[in-house]
């Protein structure tokens, strides 16, 4: 299977040695908004502008970049390979989302979200296809310095968290709100509203905490509420999923292997989009 790699940021170059160290894949192309950084990367491979992948021969294109990567580009990546979207944050937008699920099916491409972080995805997505989910809300507690946030109010209450030394809760509610107030943290709550299909990114609960004290790890706690029986016991699921991480980072150290999975799953599995 020929790969394409949309952004060489940690994620990206983490994907290209696996992919290089591979038998069953080859690396077909990199882009980057910046080459400073690719020198290990043989010339050849070198995208100079995302266009030039429409001259390469994908099966699959990868991007861990940036959410408007999927916006302004999806389609044209759909036209041409499948399509495995790092930044999933990009789906609250309803108009990709629509656009993006429509161009998949009209070229017979497969669009692969990749679970992350988001611990039982494909149970919650069995209960959202069956109709006994009915409630889910994923929680993000991180170190104030993890959070790359795009809302001013949030990075005012991200640095007293910091700054006070004390616990701040930054957004509560549906994920479609704060995708676009965290997008490069909260793919896990958008990976989450893809797996609960009956309830998307507008009934899906996003938290986001800052606490100064979570030096080492990121913290996701997953809520799953289900059918509630006659005698009105209600069906709960409560985890806690603890990911080692460096100070200050992003991406926990487990999601990296994750990745590293969802990526060997997203092949053969037919148009539209699909959970790895």
């Amino acid at each position: 299977m020929k790969v394409g790699i949309i952004g060489f940021g940690n994620l990206g170059r983490f994907l290209v040695d696996f992919i290089q160290k591979s038998k069953d894949m080859e690396l077909e192309f990199v882009w980057n908004r910046s080459k400073v950084e690719m020198g290990s990367i043989p010339e050849e491979l070198i995208l100079d502008k995302l266009e030039d992948l429409l001259e390469r021969s994908a099966d699959l294109i990868v991007e861990v970049a940036h959410p408007s990567i999927a916006k302004d580009y999806g389609e044209m990546i759909l036209s041409v390979s499948d399509f495995f979207i790092g930044s999933p944050t990009a789906l609250a937008d309803q108009v990709t989302e629509d656009s993006l699920r429509s161009t998949a099916l009209q070229h017979n491409r497969a669009l692969y979200v990749p679970s992350g972080a988001f611990w039982g995805a494909q149970d919650i997505q069995k209960m959202a296809q069956s109709g006994s989910l009915s409630s889910l809300k994923v929680t993000m507690k991180k170190h104030p310095s993890c959070f790359k946030l795009s809302s001013k109010k949030l990075e005012i209450l991200n640095e007293e968290s910091l700054r006070e030394d004390r616990i701040v809760v930054l957004f509560e509610g549906s994920v479609r709100e704060l995708c676009p107030l965290a997008p490069n943290n909260v793919n896990t709550m958008a990976a989450a509203a893809i797996a609960a299909s009956s309830l998307g990114f507008d009934n899906v609960v996003g938290c986001l905490v800052a606490d100064p004290k979570m030096g080492d790890w990121h913290i996701v706690e997953i809520e799953v509420g289900g059918a509630t029986s006659a005698n009105g016991d209600k069906f709960t699921v409560k985890t806690t999923r603890s990911n080692p991480a460096n100070p200050g980072a992003v991406t926990g150290s487990a999601t990296f292997a994750s990745f590293k999975q969802s990526l060997l799953q997203a092949k053969n599995r037919g148009p539209g989009v699909h959970l790895c």
